[in-house]
């Protein structure tokens, strides 16, 4: 098993990844009934999507030697209604390394293979864009 998922109450959920024993939070939105303390389920699909990205970058950017180190993401998701869905999903990438445009190519093209990526369903716009230095 990968994880253990508890019902809190107050539409509230615990979870838990069995390996490393690390816990998160998540909480239903405040548009949708919730307390929105936390990171909704879909607010972690759009927030996984960057940190794959991120970890497939990593991952090539060690065989290029490049440290890719305190980079970061503004991840935001769009709902739609009817059914209630993402419909939407934008990152903006801010890259705290200059490169060159090759190595941003390397690493872009890389980011945008990662898992995730892959098993989000089709429908879903996704808007990526890379800053780099």
């Amino acid at each position: 098993m990968t994880s253990e998922v508890t019902y809190l109450g107050d539409l509230r959920t615990s979870c838990k990844h069995l390996k490393s024993g690390d816990v998160f939070v998540t909480d239903a939105p405040t548009d949708n009934n919730g307390l929105g303390k936390a990171f909704s389920p879909t607010d972690s699909i759009a927030t996984a999507l960057a940190s794959c990205m991120f970890t497939i970058m990593g991952i090539k950017s060690r065989d290029l030697d490049i440290d890719l180190s305190n980079s970061k993401a503004d991840v935001n998701k769009v709902m739609e209604s009817n059914p209630r869905r993402i419909s939407e999903i934008h990152i903006h990438f801010n890259m705290n390394v200059k490169l060159s445009s090759k190595d941003q190519t390397i690493l872009e093209k890389a980011a945008m293979t990662c898992p995730v990526i892959y098993s989000i369903h089709p429908d879903i716009k996704k808007e990526i864009h890379f800053n780099w230095g």
